[in-house]
């Protein structure tokens, strides 16, 4: 198969969808991959080592666009629309529940697409969401902490405190991959952590391990409400896998929370758990409303773009490899890759993304054409 990988153009996306190694497998596959010049300087990747490995570099976007496979980090924009053709098929980041226009091209152009975020292995488990979800959980905190300094428009407050003084009180809502780890580094920092939640086993778990060290409570209209009204920062980390995230702070409560806090909504990708999120890059991070300091960077961990970038590979390069192999039988084959398909040849696969749009929803194998049911 012939594999392209082209340069990530979001703004500062530094990320790279494939590093040497995943690139050296594919070529020992008998596999051919285009890389596009300059693909990996980012992540400090150089040519020079995906052309040690086999890759042929490429000097134009087009060139590594014109594959049997495109693997990239971020969903395409808007100038890469044209790229998109039936006969490709696309692995990378989507969510495409808070993104119309970019669903209404893939299905325009009949490509197979695949979302990372929506890879789905028993139990539940997201293993190519995982990875970027950890890293930015972990910033999470790291950001917050920054923006509550007063030179960045925050309350001030010192995450930690200092002897006599109270430390900072940080809110999470939901206590998932990204709750658990924004919670892991403000334990760390000495603040005081609040964690909502709507499953009780993962509070219960949370509990257990942090042994008093944060505090658990059900996320409800109540519950939310009075922690963050006296939250310092409030860490947005909802997750509805593929589909759009639930508004659990509205416009209205913004004006009852302190002045100066700062809210982070890790969320944003999928639209945000805050009404008044929108989405912003890492050259103008953040704007505030009602005195309220928003950060919504929707691809957080580029700015650790080595350390996401092989983060990522860990976890995708197996399926990029089964895909290089047996192209459209390994979804066919492979129920993970059922879950992660969001478009096929005009249809739309993924029942969240249908249902946020209110269009109609294939089955993957069906739109396939596969007539037994793997998944």
């Amino acid at each position: 198969m012939l594999i392209g990988l082209p340069k990530e153009i979001k703004d500062q996306e530094n990320r790279v969808g494939m590093t040497p190694n995943t690139v050296k497998t594919l070529i020992r596959h008998g596999h051919q991959v285009l890389v596009q010049s300059g693909a990996g300087e980012g992540s400090f990747i150089s040519d020079a080592e995906y052309r040690a490995v086999g890759a042929m570099i490429v000097p134009h976007a087009e060139d590594a666009w014109a594959a049997q496979m495109v693997v990239k980090v971020k969903e395409p924009a808007a100038t890469e629309y044209g790229y998109l053709h039936q006969n490709m098929i696309l692995f990378t980041y989507l969510h495409l529940a808070s993104d119309r226009p970019l669903t209404d091209a893939l299905l325009e152009s009949g490509a197979t697409a695949i979302a990372y975020e929506t890879v789905q292995t028993e139990g539940d488990k997201l293993p190519l969401l995982t990875p970027m979800s950890e890293v930015a959980g972990r910033m999470a905190t790291q950001v917050g902490a920054t923006y509550l300094q007063k030179t960045h428009g925050g309350r001030g407050v010192l995450m930690g405190g200092v002897p006599g003084v109270v430390s900072a009180n940080v809110a999470i809502l939901g206590g998932g991959i990204v709750g658990a780890n924004a919670a892991r580094v403000a334990v760390g920092c000495g603040a005081q952590v609040t964690v909502l939640d709507v499953n009780h086993d993962r509070l219960k778990y949370l509990d257990d391990i942090y042994r008093g060290q944060l505090q658990t409570r059900i996320s409800d209209e109540y519950n939310i409400e009075e922690v963050i009204y006296n939250a310092d920062l409030v860490i947005g980390a909802v997750l509805i896998p593929g589909g759009r995230a639930p508004w659990l702070i509205t416009a209205g409560m913004l004006s009852n929370m302190r002045k100066g806090s700062v809210i982070v909504d890790v969320a944003v990708d999928q639209g945000g758990c805050v009404e008044t999120t929108r989405p912003t890059t890492h050259s103008h991070p953040t704007y505030e409303l009602e005195d309220v300091v928003h950060y919504c960077v929707a691809n957080m961990p580029s700015a650790v773009p080595r350390t996401s970038t092989f983060a990522l590979n860990v976890q995708t390069a197996v399926y990029t490899l089964r895909l290089a192999d047996e192209g459209l039988d390994a979804i066919c084959k492979t129920p993970a890759l059922q879950y992660g398909l969001n478009t096929h040849g005009g249809a739309v696969t993924y029942p969240a993304v249908a249902k946020e749009f209110d269009m109609q929803y294939t089955d993957p194998l069906q739109a396939l054409g596969y007539a037994g049911h793997v998944r």
